[in-house]
């Protein structure tokens, strides 16, 4: 029975986080308040359309994750998970190669840029690796692939915690933004391929 409700508040964590900082992500399409952070002002009038893109489509791409993880939604509606799989993959691709640019770009400095553009790449790589796998019909290396892609995805929850933890703590904005380029992803992909080598992958999945 315990065993039961931590797994249900597991799963209810999980909805709850991905869907309200999907939410919460389009903030920055309301007029004004991206003035109030320089590196975001700076990619939505030099770099507007990958910017808008990232920001439109990354959180819709997050806001899918608790759907791929649901055992059974893919158990009795195969059909829905291969959408929704579909449109995550699309999302994915759009939202990596906008970031990438953004990245480039960047005025946050070499380091940052390195992180969030390695972040990008491998976001692409790993998702459509993970995609043909599925084509190929190997599911297990399959879901295996997509937790690591949904861990990358989850960049974009760990980069809104650290973002604010940062200046709580007083830290110099540029340096903390070069860290958490970094520390928003790797400890998130180290976890699921920890994960990944101690469970079997339907375990890591929602019910």
């Amino acid at each position: 029975m315990f065993a039961s409700g931590l797994n249900r508040f597991r799963i209810g964590i999980l909805w709850f986080v991905c869907v309200f900082i999907a939410i919460f992500s389009y903030r920055f399409l309301i007029g004004g308040v991206e003035a109030t952070m320089d590196f975001v002002a700076y990619h939505a009038t030099q770099r507007p359309i990958a910017f808008y893109i990232h920001i439109f489509l990354a959180p819709i791409a997050l806001a899918l994750v608790p759907f791929q993880l649901w055992r059974g939604l893919r158990a009795k509606r195969p059909a829905i998970h291969r959408m929704i799989g579909r449109c995550y993959g699309v999302l994915v691709v759009l939202s990596s190669a906008s970031g990438l640019w953004m990245a480039i770009n960047t005025q946050a400095g070499t380091v940052a840029a390195w992180g969030f553009g390695v972040l990008a790449v491998l976001w692409l790589a790993i998702t459509a690796w993970g995609i043909a796998l599925a084509m190929r019909g190997d599911l297990t290396a399959h879901r295996r692939w997509m937790l690591r892609s949904i861990a990358l995805t989850m960049a974009g929850v760990m980069l809104r915690v650290y973002t604010p933890l940062s200046d709580a703590l007083g830290l110099p904005f540029d340096a903390a933004y070069m860290a958490i380029a970094w520390l928003c992803w790797v400890p998130n992909l180290l976890v699921a391929e920890l994960l990944i080598r101690l469970r079997p992958a339907h375990a890591l999945e929602t019910a």
